[in-house]
C-alpha cells in the first residue's frame, strides 16, 4: 500500500498525541524516561513477546477489561525500579484533570500503562529513573517532539555491538490515514548485519562500509558492550509504541501491537529471545476516519493494509534510532564503528 512520511516523520504526526523525554546522561548517569500522552484518551492494547518483561498495567488492555482508553503510556531505564516513572506521569495528568472520574469533579485516576528496559549496566549502581522522571517527561511533551537517539528512555539504550536509542517515523495513507511510531532500541540481538556492516532494514542512500571495516568491527559482535567495556548480562527489551488516528476497538488495536513485533523480527535478529522483554503498544487517538465495522465488506483487507504499514513505520522507526544514536562511554555508535557507512 502506497503512503507518504508524515510532516515531521515522528510519532506525533498522529492527531491527539504528545511526546515528551527526561534523560540524564553524565559520568553516572545514562537512562531516562519518555511519555507518550493521549491527554484526551486513545484506545490502547500491547503485544508482549519477550521473555523478561518489566510492565505496569499491561492487564488493563486487555479487550474484555472494562477501561476502554487510556491517557498515556510511559517507556523508561531502570529496569524493573524504572516503573516509577509512572507514577510521575500519573500525576501530571491527575493535576490536569486527565483520568477515568471517579468521583467528584477533578477526581480522576489516570490511565498510564508503562514499561522498562534493562539499562543497569550504563549507570552506577542506584542511578534509575523514578517519579520526577516521567513527571518532567510529561512536562516536556510537545506536538512537535521528533529528537531521536540519546535521549529519554533511549539514554542508556544498547542494541547489538552498538549504541542504541529512541527512533521515530510515521506515513500517511492516500486517504489521510496517519501512522507513526516511536521505538526505544535496546536488544539483545542486533539490528546490523555482521557480514555487510549495514542494518538489516535497507535504508536509501546508505552507503556499504569496506570490507576492512568489516572485518575490524567482527569482535565487537562477540559480546555484549557496558559503558565501561563488557557485560556480563546482555542489555535488552525492545519497547515501542505504534499509533494511528483511526478509531480503533481495543482488539482491532491489537492488531497494530502485533504488526510492530513483525517489524522487530525484520529488523533486529534474533528477536524475542528469553533475555529480552520486547514489548509493543498501540494507540488509536480516533482523530481522524474509522473502518468499516466488524463483518463489513472491505474491514478485514483495510485493518490488514493498516498493519502492514503499522510494520514498515515500525521497522523504520527501529533503524533511524540506532543510526541517531551516539557513543556513551565504551559503548561505541553506528557511524564510528562503521565511519565510511554515511548516507
Amino acid at each position: 500500500m502506497s503512503w507518504q512520511p508524515g510532516e515531521l516523520d515522528a510519532l506525533v504526526d498522529v492527531g491527539g498525541l504528545l511526546v515528551g523525554h527526561d534523560q540524564r546522561l553524565d559520568e553516572h548517569w545514562a537512562t531516562g524516561a519518555t511519555a507518550v500522552l493521549a491527554p484526551e484518551g486513545a484506545t490502547g492494547a500491547v503485544d508482549v513477546r519477550g521473555g523478561g518483561p518489566g510492565t505496569r498495567e499491561t492487564d488493563v488492555l486487555e479487550p474484555s477489561h472494562l477501561v476502554q482508553r487510556v491517557n498515556g503510556l510511559v517507556l523508561a531505564g531502570g529496569s524493573a525500579y524504572g516503573l516509577a516513572a509512572a507514577d510521575g506521569a500519573m500525576r501530571w495528568l491527575g493535576e490536569r484533570g486527565h483520568g477515568v472520574p471517579v468521583a467528584g469533579p477533578g477526581q480522576v485516576v489516570p490511565v498510564v500503562p508503562a514499561a522498562v528496559i534493562f539499562d543497569v549496566p550504563m549507570n552506577d549502581w542506584g542511578n534509575r529513573p523514578d517519579a520526577e522522571f516521567g513527571y518532567r517527561a510529561c512536562e516536556n511533551a510537545t506536538a512537535t517532539e521528533t529528537r531521536q537517539g540519546n535521549v529519554g528512555a533511549g539514554a542508556g539504550a544498547v542494541v547489538g555491538p552498538v549504541k542504541g536509542g529512541v527512533g521515530t517515523a510515521s506515513a500517511v495513507l492516500p486517504d489521510g490515514t496517519t501512522i507513526g511510531a516511536l521505538v526505544v532500541v535496546n536488544a539483545a540481538g542486533s539490528a546490523i548485519d555482521p557480514d555487510t556492516g549495514l542494518p538489516w532494514t535497507p535504508v536509501p542512500g546508505l552507503r556499504a562500509p569496506g570490507s576492512q571495516e568489516v572485518e575490524a568491527a567482527r569482535p565487537r559482535y562477540e559480546g555484549r558492550p557496558g559503558r565501561n567495556g563488557p557485560v556480563d548480562r546482555p542489555l535488552n527489551t525492545t519497547l515501542g509504541v505504534v499509533a494511528t488516528d483511526l478509531e480503533l476497538s481495543k482488539s482491532e488495536c491489537r492488531r497494530l501491537a502485533v504488526a510492530g513485533h513483525d517489524a522487530l523480527a525484520r529488523a533486529v535478529r534474533p528477536a524475542h529471545l528469553l533475555v529480552d522483554g520486547d514489548t509493543m503498544f498501540a494507540l488509536a487517538t480516533g482523530t481522524g476516519g474509522a473502518l468499516p465495522e466488524p463483518g463489513e465488506p472491505g474491514w478485514a483487507l483495510r485493518l490488514d493494509q493498516v498493519s502492514a504499514v503499522a510494520a514498515e513505520v515500525v521497522e523504520r522507526a527501529i533503524v533511524r534510532g540506532m543510526l541517531a544514536a551516539e557513543p556513551v562511554g565504551e559503548v561505541t555508535c553506528y557511524t564510528r564503528l562503521y565511519p565510511s557507512a554515511r548516507e
